[in-house]
Parts: C-alpha cells; sequence; structure tokens
C-alpha cells in the first residue's frame, strides 16, 4: 500500500543519515545480481520501494534526503504516472536529465551516493564516477543492501533444483563449448574469463532452472580458467545427477556466495581447482604470469566482482559467449522450427475459440465478416476479460508437448489498453472484450526444444477505415522485412527503415525497436543483434542462424495499438548473382499463424 511505502521510505531515510558515512542519495537499480531483465520476486527492489510494476528495463530509483525519483523510458510514463504516490518524481528519460548528470547538478559538492555493488554494472558504475567528479561526488559502495534491511517479508530464496539440459536440444556439449572460449581465451591472452550473465552460465554449461519467472535460468556464476571451471550455485539445488554431471563436464561446484573470494584468488593467480584426474592443480604454474588478463564483459559484469581486479587485469570485451549464442546450430534450429508450429497450433486454437465467444456472448459479427456494429447481449453466459481470455491461451499452450510455462507476462490488450506498449493485464483492474474494440495479444512460451514470442491484432467486428489503413501499414512494413534480401555485413540498424517506410509515408511512426534476438530454451529477449533505430543496432551484423522478431506497430494513445509480430531465422540467399563476394542473406519465418484483418 501507499501508506507502507511512504514508511518504507522514511526508515530507508534513517538509515541512510545514521551510515557511515552518511548516505546523501541512494541509487536503486532495477536489475539483479547479474543485470538480468527479468528479476526473481526477492531481487525486485525498485518495485518493493517505488509501487512502479513496470518491467523489461533499465529503470532506477534515486532517494535523496528529500526527493524520491524515478527513471523510466516513454513505454511506461502512463504506467507509472498512475503507479508512483505523490511522494514520488517521474523522469522521463529521453526528456529529462539521466540519473548520474541530474546527481552532479542538483546534489550538493562531495555528496556521497549510496549503491549495492552487486546490482550496478561496470559500465554504469564508471558513467557515474564520471560523471560525479565534476562536483567531487562519491559513489559509495555498500557492505550491504540498505533497502533489504526495510524490506521486513522479503520472499525466502526459493532451492528449486538445477536441470540438465540435454545434448539432443542444446545442440552441443560442454566439452565442445569450453573448447571454443579457451581458444578465445588464449587469443586474447586471457588466463580467465568471469561470466555473470545467468543465460549465458545455462548456455555454456548446458543447465536450465527455475529461479527466474519467465526464464528457465539458474541463480549463478562461472569462472573459466585456461584448465579449470566453476560453477558457483546454491548447493541444494544441486542433485546427484548435476553433481555427476558437472564432475564428469572438469567443472567443480562451489557455493554461490563464494564468487567474490575466488575472484580474488584468481586476480592474484591462486585459484585452486580439482581437475579431471582428483589432482589440484594451480593456475599460477601454468604461464599465469602476474599480468596476464582477466576476462569481463562490462556491461553485465557487477562492480562487486570488478572491484576485487587490478584496473590494469580487466580484459574489459563483449563476452565471448553473446555471439555463439545467438548464432542457432542445427539442432537448436531444428528444435526452434518444431517449438514455433506446436506454438502456432495453440494460437490458432486461441483465436477460433475468441472468435467463437465473441460471437456467443457479444454478438460480435466475427473476424470474416463485414456485419456492422454489435448487439451486446444483456445477460453475459461469460465475462471475457483481458486476464481470463489470457489465462485461456496459456491452456492451449500447456497441452503442447515439452511446455515448460510462459517467455514473458502475456500482453493481452482491448481497445486503449493495446496503445500501452509493455501492458500487463491486472485480474482486478482489466478491461472487459469488446465487440467493437481492436484487440492486441502478445505473448510468448518457454518448451524445451525453444523459445516462441508471437503478436496478433484483431478486431471481432467493424474496424474504423482509419484502423483498417493503420493495420494496413503494419502488415505491409512486417511483409517488407520478411521478405528482405540483404549482403553479409547488415545490420539491423540498416534493415529497421523497412518495417517503418509504409508508415512513415502516411507521416505514422513507432517508439520501439522492430526486432529483437530469441534463445533456444533460454531469454525471449536475447542479443547481440537487435533490428533498431538505436545506435547499439550498428554493432553487431546479421549472421545467418541467428534468430531475430519481425515486429512493427502504431499505437494511438487512449485509442488503439496494433502490432503483427513473427520470429525469423537468418539464412543464406539464393540469388542470381553475389555482387562484391559477399554472400547474401534473407529470412525464413518460422512462426505458423497470420490473420487477414477485415
Amino acid at each position: 500500500s501507499a501508506a507502507a511505502r511512504n514508511q518504507h521510505l522514511d526508515e530507508l531515510r534513517a538509515l541512510m543519515a545514521s551510515h557511515s558515512p552518511p548516505i546523501h542519495a541512494l541509487l536503486i537499480p532495477s536489475e539483479d545480481a547479474h543485470q538480468s531483465e527479468y528479476v526473481s520476486e526477492r531481487d525486485k527492489r525498485r518495485q518493493f520501494i517505488s509501487g512502479f510494476t513496470g518491467s523489461a528495463g533499465k529503470w532506477l530509483a534515486l532517494i535523496t534526503t528529500k526527493e524520491a525519483l524515478l527513471w523510466t523510458d516513454g513505454r511506461y510514463f502512463l504506467q507509472a504516472t498512475n503507479q508512483l504516490s505523490d511522494r514520488w518524481r517521474l523522469m522521463r528519460m529521453g526528456e529529462d536529465p539521466p540519473v548520474e548528470v541530474w546527481i552532479a547538478d542538483n546534489l550538493s559538492a562531495e555528496a556521497v551516493i549510496g549503491i549495492d555493488s552487486w546490482c550496478i554494472s561496470v559500465d554504469s558504475a564508471q558513467r557515474y564516477e564520471q560523471a560525479f567528479l565534476k562536483n567531487n561526488q562519491t559513489l559509495f559502495q555498500l557492505s550491504s543492501d540498505l533497502v533489504d534491511e526495510v524490506w521486513k517479508d522479503r520472499p525466502p530464496n526459493d532451492a528449486t533444483p538445477v536441470i540438465v539440459h540435454p545434448v539432443e536440444f542444446a545442440g552441443r556439449s560442454v566439452a565442445q563449448k569450453m573448447k571454443e572460449l579457451r581458444e578465445k581465451l588464449q587469443h586474447e591472452k586471457a588466463s580467465g574469463i568471469i561470466i555473470t550473465a545467468l543465460d549465458e552460465v545455462a548456455w555454456l554449461y548446458n543447465v536450465r532452472g527455475n529461479d527466474v519467472h519467465y526464464s528457465p535460468v539458474v541463480h549463478s556464476y562461472a569462472i573459466v580458467t585456461l584448465h579449470g571451471a566453476f560453477f558457483y550455485v546454491d548447493k541444494r539445488k544441486v542433485t546427484t545427477e548435476v553433481k555427476n554431471y558437472m564432475s564428469e563436464s572438469g567443472i567443480d561446484i562451489r557455493e554461490y556466495d563464494m564468487v567474490q573470494l575466488d575472484v580474488s584468488l584468481l586476480a592474484s593467480g591462486q585459484l585452486k581447482g580439482s581437475a579431471v584426474n582428483g589432482s589440484l592443480h594451480m593456475e599460477k604454474d601454468i604461464n599465469v604470469a602476474e599480468q596476464s588478463k582477466i576476462w569481463i564483459d562490462s556491461n553485465s559484469c557487477c562492480l562487486a566482482l570488478y572491484s576485487k581486479l587490478r584496473p590494469d587485469q580487466a580484459l574489459m570485451l563483449q563476452s565471448p559467449i553473446t555471439l555463439p549464442k545467438a548464432v542457432k546450430n542445427p539442432m537448436e534450429l531444428t528444435g526452434l522450427r518444431k517449438a514455433h508450429i506446436r506454438d502456432g497450433a495453440a494460437v490458432v486454437q486461441y483465436l477460433a475459440w475468441l472468435d467463437n465467444q465473441m460471437q456467443e456472448n457479444y454478438g460480435a459479427s466475427g473476424y470474416f465478416s463485414e456485419a456492422n456494429g454489435s448487439q451486446k447481449k444483456e445477460h453475459l453466459e461469460i465475462k471475457l476479460t483481458e486476464v481470463s481470455v489470457s489465462d485461456k491461451l496459456e491452456a492451449f499452450r500447456a497441452e503442447k508437448e515439452h511446455f515448460k510455462g510462459l517467455s514473458f507476462p502475456t500482453i493481452s490488450s482491448v481497445g486503449p489498453n493495446a496503445a500501452i506498449i509493455h501492458y500487463s493485464p491486472e485480474a482486478n483492474t482489466c478491461a472487459e472484450l469488446d465487440a467493437d474494440k481492436i484487440y492486441l495479444c502478445d505473448s510468448g512460451a518457454q518448451y524445451l526444444d525453444g523459445t516462441t514470442d508471437i503478436t496478433r491484432t484483431v478486431h471481432f467486428g467493424k474496424p474504423s477505415e482509419h484502423q483498417k489503413s493503420c493495420y494496413t501499414a503494419v502488415l505491409k512494413g512486417h511483409i517488407a522485412l520478411d521478405a528482405a534480401v540483404f549482403p553479409n555485413g547488415t545490420t539491423g540498424h540498416a534493415l529497421d527503415i523497412l518495417a517503418r517506410t509504409p508508415l512513415w509515408k502516411s507521416g505514422l511512426d513507432y517508439r520501439h525497436g522492430t526486432g529483437h534476438g530469441i534463445g533456444s530454451y533460454l531469454n525471449v529477449h536475447e542479443g547481440p543483434h537487435l533490428i533498431s533505430f538505436r545506435p547499439s543496432a550498428r554493432n553487431v551484423p546479421l549472421q545467418a542462424s541467428m534468430t531475430v522478431t519481425d515486429e512493427p506497430g502504431y499505437y494511438e494513445d487512449g485509442n488503439f495499438g496494433i502490432r503483427l509480430e513473427n520470429v525469423l531465422i537468418v539464412k543464406e540467399a539464393d540469388t542470381k548473382f553475389n555482387f562484391g563476394e559477399k554472400g547474401y542473406l534473407s529470412f525464413e519465418h518460422i512462426t505458423w499463424r497470420f490473420q487477414v484483418s477485415s
């Protein structure tokens, strides 16, 4: 409740004031110790303190002695305005200054800004420290998270078991993956690597888990050296099967909270592991001189671990796991295709059921009719809401082989709610279905053989001419990207315009990217590539066997929203010529469900 949250704010400020040194401002990021997009319930500190539930982004709260501020982007302005109490101030990313600039300009010189060093990446910390130089302000690493101290009923740490992900789904063994990783370490003259992103640890060691809703990952870290490998995890989660599997793979299992100590040992060349033959080895005696580098990805590695390395020791490059994870192997591609056929069947069942229900209960004319208006029945047999229908969709999916759960919270949205890009319906406040309004459903599932993400927008009655022309423009953009042929070396930044051009012709656009990578029974949003206008989309060219979504849209606040999304696989194109000997690429869509809007 708002009253309880106000009390938590007061308690937090008291802790800040009594801290030594006194903390003038406290940063509360959305991320966990692994910089995850989706976090477990016990890691939702920013949500706990602010009441703002928006996910999917690097939003953060700042508590000063007098103010409470929350930064978020355009997808969430509406939601944040509704959820924040009058003690909070909404900071609009892209309009208001970023948090570090605001602190430098608004807090006193020599102010101390507290941070839980586990929940901030090296990149963010260094950016903040740079901005704070202006007024001699300090980013102070707290020894404990102050939010946890006021969060009396914080959810416990559940010990859900680690699961071995079979090679028949993973497509490549741990031995193959480790061999390639160690070749990259040698190439960069690094003696070891610290892996902190949960999906990277899961991919490298072929394990999955249930520690986070929507992502089948385990709270864990990995350290891999030229001759050793370590898996840091709550040992209560380790079954006999997992223990034997790790042992056979030459991986030492350590307690989750041993990782910081082991990073210190790694930094001084003292990290000991038990090799497969049981004899102890030390990294130090294998030409690991003191000056050898330790590889970290500064975008995902937290400040707490980085601070155990000497500054000149860290090799800060994109993780060498990101790209091999994104470029799917043949077995993963086969699995993704099969998962999308089953998932497509569930979505077809759902839309047919929903069309039928809308006709029976709401007098809708149905998809394929141009009949005018609807006659809503006086006594509804069943009241359909955004949440009740999305539960039905989940039930259709749950009947399918290898189903493990949803891949993100279903965006089931009627009329004006469809204009809220990351809308999340709540059972007690959500809208009822309406035969005269657009319905947008963006959903996905986790199957053992693949992850899915699909969006369809439908109308059960007679859409307006304006809605039809907007839908047609979105569909044209979707098809234009789907049909694209482009040379190797092309980035998603260059392709993004294809999906927008039909909208641009009418002076319309949308405020989100056009496509993201997708995991193989892993995270639904996967890098490093993307199709977007954002500068980061220039960093990585698309390659054959990558997956990417195709999801243009159009949104009118307070009125309606349209989005159409399929998953694509990048493949080699069979072109008549091959100018510049570059080789050309195209897309194969693996989402099998499209409807024609009347």
